[in-house]
């Protein structure tokens, strides 16, 4: 018998519509109120952008991605393999597809969090999310969690191919100035306090990507700081670019690392916002396409999964 694996992708969620934004930002903020000018500042981000978000549509593109690449070895693992999407913010819930998984017989759980890098502030909320819904359920399969695939050989192809196609649309005479300047998504200090590795586990990325390209100066600052009053991880991207800008760069070519797909922190944040603040400075910003369903991402995620199975069924 082969064994029935489910693969359930998990990522943030985002509105379907503009009138979706009041439900949806409650959710984010945990029922917690919000002002009028938060609302009406998130509205303006997601009407310059079309007006909703594309996670969930590219995220299951991810998903049948996946699932072709783990379609190819099921029999060699043993297994029959089916991908499942869930978001934490937004429809469909991760609860809503847990009783899905649990209908259609799954053996097995591999869950993944569509961020590459681990924190428990990011990665554990997803899990911890996952878990409520499977004790609501009552649920007994056993649950096997990738909490970080930073490293996965086909994760930094996948960006190195997307970086070397920017550079080329960047004229020859100045490409080699042009600085590369990699992003993540910032959480607040004090994740600090717990020895959390989500500064590490980026940087661990970053460098690997970066040596594929010697030639090129390459910075890493933090994006999309978040509205609360605390504390959150620098160096912003205002910051960084005040200082290339200082030093006399002209052109930056900026990669979201921390992401694997279009949605508002990339196609506002970046290619609105600090597109026209570097503008302001004199200076030229790009960005690579992002990974969305690329193939090697896609082969990335399930070689993942493949290892989480052996792993656990080696129980190690």
């Amino acid at each position: 018998m082969l064994e029935r694996v489910a693969v359930l992708l998990m990522a943030y969620g985002g509105p379907n519509s503009l009138d979706d934004l009041p439900a949806y930002l409650t959710d984010v903020r945990h029922g917690r109120p919000y002002t009028a000018e938060l609302l009406a500042d998130l509205t303006n981000r997601y009407r310059a952008i079309g007006g909703r978000s594309p996670i969930l549509e590219l995220t299951r593109a991810q998903a049948e991605g996946v699932a072709r690449v783990l379609q190819k070895t099921a029999a060699e693992d043993g297994a029959t393999y089916r991908v499942y999407v869930g978001m934490r913010h937004w429809h469909p819930y991760i609860r809503e597809i847990v009783p899905q998984i649990l209908r259609d017989g799954a053996d097995r759980l591999i869950a993944v969090v569509m961020a590459p890098h681990y924190s428990r502030m990011s990665v554990g909320a997803y899990l911890a999310r996952l878990e409520e819904a499977l004790a609501e359920q009552g649920a007994t399969l056993p649950v096997h969690a990738v909490e970080s695939w930073k490293d996965e050989p086909d994760f930094i192809a996948a960006w190195v191919d997307r970086i070397q196609a920017g550079l080329q649309r960047i004229p020859e005479g100045e490409r080699e100035d042009t600085v590369l300047l990699f992003t993540a998504h910032s959480l607040p200090t004090r994740i600090l306090g717990w020895g959390d590795p989500y500064q590490e586990e980026i940087l661990t990325s970053v460098r690997l990507v970066a040596a594929s390209f010697p030639n090129q100066r390459w910075r890493f600052a933090f994006q999309s700081q978040g509205a609360s009053e605390e504390p959150w991880l620098g160096p912003t991207v205002e910051e960084t670019l005040g200082e290339l800008a200082r030093f006399g760069v002209r052109r930056v070519l900026l990669v979201p690392i921390g992401f694997v797909c279009d949605h508002v922190e990339v196609l506002y944040d970046v290619d609105i916002a600090h597109r026209t603040y570097a503008e302001s400075l004199g200076m030229r910003l790009d960005r690579p396409a992002m990974l969305n369903d690329h193939p090697l991402l896609c082969q990335a995620i399930a070689a993942t999964v493949r290892r989480t199975l052996q792993q656990a069924r080696a129980g190690t």
